[in-house]
């Protein structure tokens, strides 16, 4: 793989460590950058339709090293319940991805499947309740059960059989997601796990139906193959939530997940520059590096205007690659400005700035 080109000075200074080929967790990408994943409901009977994979081999062919996948739920009749959002199993929908794998690996992209349980944000379909920790009603949610151990056990095979679909598609890496109040999330929030058995109480107990996934999904995804685990501290209704208050908490979380068999972690939070604690300024990819020496990805707000590409303060790409430079994450995630700026990342290489829409909200009713 070569490193991407670029024309201007400015810019070629400030992005050059973050368009040069790298490994990571043993995968090689053509840059840093990742692709976020972010829903489009573009996947009718949880099957993707042909327009998915022009979707994400765009974003292959502009520079992006490595694509994950819109969440994509586990087979089974709890994991979600929209009609247009992709599933990972058997037939159709694994046709279908295998599909979007070769579109992207044809312009010499990779892609990681994000494997998803809604948790309580399930709406009660067919008289089927969500499956949650322990049955908390939050506020604007729907009512739901508390799982069972033989629930855990029967939601572990869900799990490897998405692992044993995806390694089928070819998929190069799985990530499991773990972020943002969604299912694998309330087993880390102790305001939705009240538990008392082993899958509740200290952030150890609270990580094990998280890591037990995640040792599932390792025994069914080839061994070569990364797997990653993003998780995060905020929900997407709470935004000061937190599963670790201290870093000795997040240590006891994510040493689960990575004696469990995580290759990597991909730490969300709402803006990449500020500090996960008091007393330090690594943020939260920073810290799950430090702890677990796992290769981290950094999210949060990167690159939503202009603005973000002339260097400046720490949330400018000055001080995103300074914190490249500097070891503390791996691999920098774009979100929601792909989404109406496919070749973000070569106009940026380029210096191509008026070719670049800052971030609009109407960018999510797009999708080319």
């Amino acid at each position: 793989m070569t490193a991407i080109l670029t024309s201007h000075p400015v810019v070629d200074l400030a992005l050059a460590p973050l368009l040069e080929p790298v490994t990571f967790a043993g995968l090689p990408l053509a840059s840093r950058f990742v692709m976020a994943p972010m829903t489009r409901f573009h996947s009718p009977g949880g099957v993707p339709a042909p327009e998915v994979a022009a979707y994400y081999r765009r974003r292959a062919e502009h520079g992006v090293g490595l694509l994950v996948t819109e969440g994509v739920w586990v087979g089974h009749p709890t994991a979600g319940h929209e009609d247009t959002v992709p599933r990972m199993t058997a037939g159709a929908a694994e046709a279908s991805w295998r599909r979007v794998v070769d579109e992207v690996h044809a312009v010499g992209g990779r892609i990681a499947a994000q494997l998803w349980h809604l948790g309580s944000l399930r709406e009660p379909v067919d008289g089927l309740a969500a499956w949650t920790p322990s049955g908390v009603r939050e506020p604007g949610r729907p009512a739901s059960r508390a799982m069972t151990v033989a629930d855990i056990d029967e939601l572990l095979e869900s799990y490897a059989e998405a692992a044993r679909v995806a390694a089928r598609a070819g998929f190069d890496a799985v990530e499991i997601h773990a972020a943002h109040g969604y299912l694998l999330d309330e087993f880390l929030w102790p305001f939705t796990n009240r538990r008392t058995d082993a899958f509740g109480g200290s952030p150890a107990r609270r990580a094990a139906f998280p890591a037990a996934v995640v040792r599932a999904v390792r025994a069914q995804f080839p061994a070569d193959r990364p797997l990653i685990v993003r998780f995060s501290q905020f929900k997407e209704r709470r935004f000061d939530a937190r599963i670790a208050e201290t870093p000795a908490e997040l240590d006891a979380i994510l040493t689960a997940f990575a004696e469990a068999g995580a290759s990597a972690l991909h730490a969300s939070q709402r803006r990449f520059w500020q500090p996960a604690f008091p007393g330090s300024g690594l943020n939260l990819a920073g810290w799950a590096k430090r702890l677990t020496g796992l290769p981290t990805i950094t999210v949060g707000s990167v690159g939503l205007t202009r603005d973000f590409l002339r260097p400046g303060g720490p949330e400018s790409v000055s001080g995103l690659v300074q914190r490249v430079a500097a070891g503390e994450f791996d691999l920098v995630a774009l979100g929601r400005i792909l989404l109406g700026n496919p070749a973000w990342v070569t106009h940026a290489a380029a210096g191509r700035l008026d070719d670049i829409v800052d971030y609009r909200k109407s960018h999510e009713d797009t999708y080319h």
